[in-house]
């Protein structure tokens, strides 16, 4: 008897019969004498829709309340999931964050989990219950409910796992598991039996939809074995490993993309030591992680700066950045709303050379121009016009992975 974490992201429990066929999926596990604990999402659709409710009343709601009202949406799924495990003769008992006690600094929207109290779940376990736990969501210090983040629910998974001493953790979604490219850009992509914790933490950070990066940094450092696959089938999927045979021999291992990004280029900035750290300690102070940094020096001792930001954070950069500039005396912040960012990724990059040049010449001869360049051991990423994502992806894909 092993003890498994399963996690369902929101079109696995989008509808009645979506969560009749977890519930089903679930009591399977418990019959075959396995312990279970569920995470869940909230139903498909439905943080937007709550988003939706605050976007109506406010432009920059405040986040405290914002995760409040989002917090809910798992709240309705961990209990509908619940009820559908009795009726099937499944003992089972629901958790909030608050309940399990996941607890989390005071980070709103954003927050990061700092320790899980075990000891509600393991009681339940060892009555023989289904343990089903919101995903998504937590509590800080001074009892204000969190959430963690877009694809959070993939964190408390992994989180609730390693917290339990799990044999593994499921991720069921949409998808049967990780591609080498984004199946429905690219028709070619296909998918992967295995891929290692280094390359899923470069995929997740640039725009694989599949895990939360931060779902990734925890399987990886208590070496947590992950399995990413469908819901919907009983295929295998995507085993997230620590290595696998044969990595190093494929230079790059898949094309990811990201159109969650905003760039924004700062003019005519003092070239004098502290600056970067004024602009950028701003942005950290209000919880906005920035990204693809390029600072070009200029003449008469003035720089320019760029970087990109998520898009739902770009308002709030572009406040602060105008604050800032003006007590700089730099010129107002440019926005670029619409771009990509696209990246190839891969462990035998750090064995091959010429992986960034193929990359500018492949992009280059599609007319497509690169706005920004970041690169580490095992990935190359370009911002460019989001017009060309998926002819870049396409193009990317067929270039160093082939059909």
């Amino acid at each position: 008897m092993a003890l498994v974490v399963h996690k369902y992201g929101g079109s696995s429990v989008g509808t009645i019969e979506r969560i009749r066929a977890v519930a089903q999926r679930c009591a399977a596990v418990r019959a075959a004498g396995d312990d279970l604990a569920v995470v869940v999402s909230a139903m498909k659709g439905e943080t937007d829709r709550l988003l939706g409710l605050a976007a109506a009343l406010s432009a920059l709601p405040d986040r405290r309340e914002q995760d409040v009202l989002v917090a809910t949406g798992e709240q309705v799924s961990v209990a509908l999931l619940a009820i559908a495990l009795r009726e099937l003769g499944c003992a089972a008992r629901s958790f909030l964050g608050h309940q399990v006690r996941i607890l989390t600094d005071s980070s709103f929207n954003n927050a990061r989990i700092r320790d899980i109290d075990d000891a509600e779940l393991r009681g339940a376990l060892a009555r023989g219950q289904v343990a089903v736990v919101a995903g998504f969501q937590g509590i800080d210090a001074a009892g204000n409910i969190t959430t963690l983040g877009r694809g959070g629910s993939d964190t408390t998974a992994v989180a609730v796992a390693a917290a339990l001493g799990a044999a593994r953790c499921d991720i069921f979604t949409d998808v049967d598991g990780v591609y080498t490219a984004d199946p429905n850009v690219c028709a070619a992509a296909r998918k992967l039996d295995h891929v290692s914790y280094e390359e899923m933490l470069e995929l997740a950070s640039l725009g694989a939809k599949v895990l939360q990066i931060r779902s990734v940094a925890i399987a990886s450092k208590y070496r947590l074995p992950v399995h990413t696959r469908s819901s919907f089938n009983d295929r295998p999927g995507t085993w997230l490993v620590e290595s696998y045979p044969m990595m190093e021999d494929v230079v790059v291992l898949a094309v990811a993309h990201d159109l969650n990004q905003a760039q924004i280029q700062l003019a005519d900035v003092p070239d004098r030591p502290g600056i970067a750290a004024m602009v950028f300690g701003a942005l950290a102070a209000d919880d906005i992680n920035v990204d693809m940094i390029i600072q070009g020096v200029g003449a008469d001792a003035r720089n320019d700066v760029s970087f990109t930001v998520r898009k739902e954070d770009l308002e709030r950069a572009r406040r602060i950045v105008e604050r800032v500039a003006g007590e700089l005396g730099a010129a107002a912040p440019v926005l670029r709303p619409d771009v990509c960012k696209v990246s190839v990724v891969g462990q035998g990059m750090r064995h091959h050379a010429g992986v960034a040049a193929r990359m500018f010449s492949t992009l280059a001869a599609q007319g497509i121009n690169i706005l920004s360049i970041s690169t580490s051991e095992i990935k190359v990423s370009c911002v460019i016009d989001a017009r060309y994502a998926e002819l870049a992806v396409r193009t990317l894909h067929d270039a160093f992975i082939g059909a």
